[in-house]
């Protein structure tokens, strides 16, 4: 049915999910009606706030918009019959996969590669969404934030009975954001299984200084982001909605008060007020990292921060860092480093624009690295 995510197990059998039988335990998170502002906050952000009233008003026109703006990450429908089946008796480990943003499990595109993941490696695929429907999933993709969908996301992972014994994961954009937030949050928490591999293509990792994609004179949406994600991207109400928030990274203030007390990335990577070793440890609980670039890629900026690179804090509009040169790697802060001198890290490219990657580049990433 249409309104379910596909999961594979190996080559012949196609079935659902048991874990969104079990999304009412956490569909409250999901469905519930999105905040709306006072009379404050639509004085000092009215487009923001009319991008609420709309979410709430009209969501399944929301939904279409944001899956057909210009800054959604989509994925593409794979050609399946192109894909070797894999017949023989598989060891590898189930693989969850991680949508974009403006995209949903729910969507044809997000079936295929699932489909197409499953059938190259024999193993059997999910893709969990954030919300139990696609209208549901693809806005909260940008009002749900990271936080509370790193938490709706644990939550599948856990109900999913085939992920029990352990899974490998690999995100689009900033699916990766979920996976990555799961292994630092939820490793280190009994009962929740771990991530074995995790790839990350195109991923948001140091976040973002800037959208070059979203135009507020091009799309309404965009003059509803666009106005939070600036001064007002570290105020307390915007990082408790906005996901795209919650990774904005201005590179002149991030040894500002309100980046280092707000800011959802900054504590994700212990560079903020709130430090927590027990990040650092589930970092360090994952076997083996590959970091995907676009060499070409324009959403994300700076796009070396997609391997972890970032813009310099003593220059932040013309000088970048590679990742072995940030604050975090060299101070250990959350374990990239610790991975690096462990040999976990993995270093791929694509040239490309925002996942833009062939079929033949992901079945051969499958291939090395998942199987």
């Amino acid at each position: 049915p249409d309104f379910l995510p596909p999961t594979y197990k190996g080559p012949e059998v196609m079935k659902f999910s048991s874990s969104f039988a079990l999304l009412t335990l956490f569909g409250g998170v999901a469905s519930q009606e999105y905040p709306l502002c006072d009379e404050s906050q639509r004085k000092q952000m009215p487009n923001f706030c009319s991008l609420l009233d709309f979410a709430s008003s009209d969501p399944s026109k929301l939904a279409d918009e944001l899956f057909n703006s210009p800054f959604a990450a989509i994925q593409k429908e794979l050609d399946l019959d192109d894909i070797q089946t894999n017949l023989k008796a598989s060891d590898n480990l189930p693989i969850v996969v991680a949508h974009g943003m403006g995209d949903s499990c729910f969507n044809r595109g997000m079936k295929s590669i699932v489909s197409a993941t499953s059938k190259k490696t024999g193993s059997y695929a999910t893709c969990i969404p954030t919300g139990t429907t696609r209208i549901k999933d693809t806005i909260n993709g940008f009002l749900l934030n990271m936080d509370a969908s790193v938490d709706v996301f644990a939550e599948g992972v856990k109900n999913d009975p085939s992920l029990s014994q352990g899974f490998n994961a690999y995100g689009l954009s900033q699916g990766n954001n979920l996976i990555r937030g799961y292994i630092q949050k939820y490793h280190t928490i009994e009962g929740y299984p771990k991530v074995n591999t995790f790839m990350s293509i195109c991923g948001i990792n140091a976040g973002v200084g800037a959208f070059p994609s979203c135009a507020p004179d091009e799309h309404g949406i965009c003059k509803g982001l666009t106005e939070v994600l600036g001064d007002l991207a570290y105020n307390e109400f915007v990082q408790g909605i906005l996901f795209q928030a919650n990774y904005f990274r201005d590179p002149s203030k991030t040894d500002s008060s309100a980046y280092k007390k707000h800011s959802q990335l900054a504590q994700w990577e212990n560079e903020g007020d709130d430090v927590q070793e027990s990040r650092k440890e589930g970092f360090g609980m994952t076997e083996k990292y590959v970091w995907v670039i676009g060499t070409e890629d324009t959403v994300v900026w700076p796009r070396e921060g997609e391997i972890w690179g970032a813009m310099d804090p003593e220059d932040p509009f013309k000088t970048k860092l590679a990742y072995n040169e940030t604050k975090w790697y060299k101070e250990d802060t959350f374990g990239l480093r610790t991975a690096d001198e462990e040999g976990k890290n993995n270093w791929e490219s694509f040239d490309g624009e925002h996942i833009q990657f062939t079929q033949a580049e992901l079945m051969g990433w499958l291939e090395k690295y998942f199987m």
